[in-house]
C-alpha cells in the first residue's frame, strides 16, 4: 500500500473472511482507522492507532459502560438509574459523570472502560457473519479515555475466547496438514505468549500433523486448535504444501488475507 487517505476503506463479510485475519492485515499496514462490524440492527466499532486498539463502541445497550458497571456489581440499580437519567439531562460522558459525582475513582473508571472495551472486542470474535468496513483516519474525537490493547495480543485472546473452535480450525486445513515455524523471538515477546502457548508452538516442527499437534498439545483439543489458528494468522507458523493429488483443486496456504484498498465508492 503506497498512499492512503481518509476516504480509503475496505469492505467485506465475516462469513467469508474471519475477523482475526482482517485485524492482522490492518496491523501489518500500521495505519490508524476504525473497523465497523454490523449485523442486523447492531453496529460495533473498534478504533485502532499505532498497532493497538484504543477505543471501542457499540449500539447494543448491553455493551454500554453503565450496563457493564451494573452487570459487574460496581453500580447499584438505584445509582445506575439515577446517573443514567442525569447523563441524559447533562449530555456528559458517563465516566466523567461518575468521577465528578465521586461515585467511582478515576482509576476505577479507567479500569472499567478498559474491560468494557475488551468485552466489545471479544464479542466480535463470536460473529460468524455480518458486514465489516475499515476506514482509515485518526478519529481524534474518541480520545477522551484512551487505552492500549496491542493488536497481536487482541488477536490471540480474541481467538481463544471464540466459542466456535470448529469454524476456526477448519481454516487450518485437513487434519493431515503439517506446519513449520516461521517466528522471531521478538514476535513471541510482543504477542506475550505464556508457557503453555509456547509449549504448543514448540510442537510445530515441520513433521507433526494438525491432528497430532491438537491432540498432544498442553491444552484441550479445541483450545490447541484455536491457538494454532492464532499462530497461523500472526504468521508464527505456516502450513507446508505437499501438493494436492492429481486433478484435485489447490488450497490457499496462508491464514492472512489480502485487502484491496480503494478510495470512495465505485459501482460495478
Amino acid at each position: 500500500m503506497e498512499s492512503v487517505g481518509s476516504a480509503h476503506q475496505y469492505r467485506g463479510d465475516l462469513s467469508e473472511v474471519a475477523l482475526p485475519e482482517i485485524l492482522y492485515t490492518i496491523d501489518r499496514f500500521q495505519v490508524p482507522g476504525m473497523i465497523e462490524a454490523r449485523r442486523g440492527e447492531v453496529s460495533k466499532q473498534i478504533y485502532i492507532r499505532e498497532g493497538s486498539v484504543v477505543h471501542a463502541t457499540s449500539t447494543d445497550r448491553n455493551d454500554s459502560l453503565g450496563c457493564f458497571l451494573e452487570r459487574h456489581g460496581l453500580l447499584s440499580k438505584e445509582i445506575f438509574a439515577e446517573t443514567m437519567a442525569e447523563r441524559e439531562r447533562s449530555n456528559k460522558r458517563y465516566g466523567n459523570l461518575l468521577v465528578e459525582r465521586r461515585i467511582l475513582s478515576p482509576a476505577q473508571v479507567y479500569a472499567a472502560v478498559r474491560k468494557q472495551t475488551e468485552a466489545i472486542v471479544w464479542s466480535l470474535f463470536e460473529w460468524l457473519d455480518g458486514s465489516v468496513t475499515f476506514k482509515i483516519g485518526s478519529f481524534g474525537d474518541v480520545d477522551s479515555v484512551r487505552i492500549q490493547l496491542p493488536m497481536r495480543q487482541v488477536i490471540v485472546k480474541g481467538i481463544k475466547r471464540a466459542p466456535n473452535a470448529k469454524a476456526l480450525v477448519a481454516r487450518l486445513g485437513r487434519k493431515e496438514a503439517v506446519f513449520e515455524r516461521c517466528d522471531r523471538v521478538e514476535d513471541l515477546i510482543e504477542t506475550a505468549l505464556d508457557a503453555q502457548e509456547v509449549g504448543l508452538l514448540d510442537l510445530v516442527d515441520g513433521r507433526r500433523t494438525l491432528f497430532e499437534i491438537c491432540t498432544h498439545g498442553p491444552l484441550g483439543v479445541a483450545e490447541n486448535g484455536k491457538l494454532l489458528y492464532a499462530f497461523q494468522v500472526l504468521q508464527l507458523v505456516r502450513r507446508l504444501e505437499v501438493g494436492p493429488p492429481s486433478g484435485a483443486p489447490s488450497t490457499e496456504s496462508s491464514g492472512a488475507i489480502r485487502i484491496r484498498w480503494k478510495a470512495g465508492e465505485r459501482s460495478t
